[in-house]
């Protein structure tokens, strides 16, 4: 919706301008513990990576592939998350029940959305199809890597807080691409603002603070698996304000990617770092009045 409006550079910068410029300005109000120094340069980096690569290619894919197929494609990217980690000296290893528990979930979100995936190989002239499953393999590789390299970064800022300059950082980084590559011209419509007030409010402030904090506590399989999640959720919004068909074969795709993630979070085990996990600070000393 919000692409029917801005260009998708322009799109990813505003969109992670104004989410990352709210939450700063709430947390230094708060007066709460702000990254500095490396931790600071760790956040910019793997904000850049994780929402400038990892959403910005999704955001361009979906030029050319429909959202539903975009959402299966994206399925895929727990392999990545998980292979990375394993990949990485130090990483959690592969775990068989929780490899099977992604698969699982995996033919559920194939389920899900079977009908988009046949409809836009098939569509006639859809040459896009393969552009834009290859730019969601960036997308999911820029997204995988900078979460596990921002997950083995010691911090005494809080992972929210984090996030926030995560977010700041991917926008201001794509501001200079969106002036020069400004991509359509800008369609103002209530539907394309309201769209972005809710990616800045529920994708960003809600959705991807929710999701930073869950990866500096989780097992990275746990973690790995919100794609099926989200898939779930996409459909359930998708009836509840549009009236898009919702059946048996949705019902047995949801049971199923349930089943996937009951799972992984069953044989998942406990995270074990070798990374000193710093990013709840001490409490402040108290200091009794004389």
């Amino acid at each position: 919706m919000s692409l029917e409006s801005f260009p998708p550079l322009l799109l990813v910068s505003a969109r992670y301008v104004i989410s990352g410029s709210l939450m700063l300005t709430a947390i230094a109000m708060r007066g709460d513990r702000l990254p500095r120094g490396r931790d600071l340069r760790a956040a910019c980096l793997s904000g850049m990576l994780v929402l400038g690569i990892g959403n910005g290619c999704l955001v361009f894919a979906e030029l050319w592939v429909p959202s539903g197929v975009a959402c299966l494609i994206l399925t895929i990217s727990p392999f990545w998350m998980v292979g990375i980690e394993a990949l990485l000296p130090g990483g959690e290893p592969l775990h068989l029940p929780g490899i099977l528990g992604m698969v699982v979930g995996l033919l559920g979100a194939s389920l899900l959305f079977a009908p988009d995936w046949l409809k836009g190989a098939s569509h006639p002239g859809n040459s896009g199809l393969f552009s834009g499953f290859l730019i969601l393999q960036l997308a999911m590789a820029g997204w995988s890597f900078g979460s596990i390299y921002q997950r083995r970064q010691p911090s005494h800022a809080h992972p929210i807080v984090i996030g926030a300059v995560q977010q700041l950082s991917a926008g201001l980084a794509c501001l200079p691409l969106a002036l020069i590559f400004r991509g359509h011209a800008i369609h103002w419509s209530s539907r394309g603002v309201a769209a972005i007030l809710y990616l800045v409010m529920f994708g960003s402030i809600v959705g991807y603070s929710a999701y930073i904090f869950a990866l500096d506590r989780l097992p990275v399989a746990i973690v790995s698996i919100y794609p099926y999640v989200n898939s779930v959720v996409a459909v359930t919004l998708g009836w509840l304000f549009y009236r898009e068909p919702f059946g048996l074969r949705e019902l047995a795709a949801m049971a199923i990617i349930f089943t996937g993630v009951a799972l992984v979070k069953r044989y998942s085990r406990p995270r074990v770092t070798a990374f000193p996990q710093t990013s709840r600070p001490a409490p402040l000393p108290q200091y009794k009045k004389t």
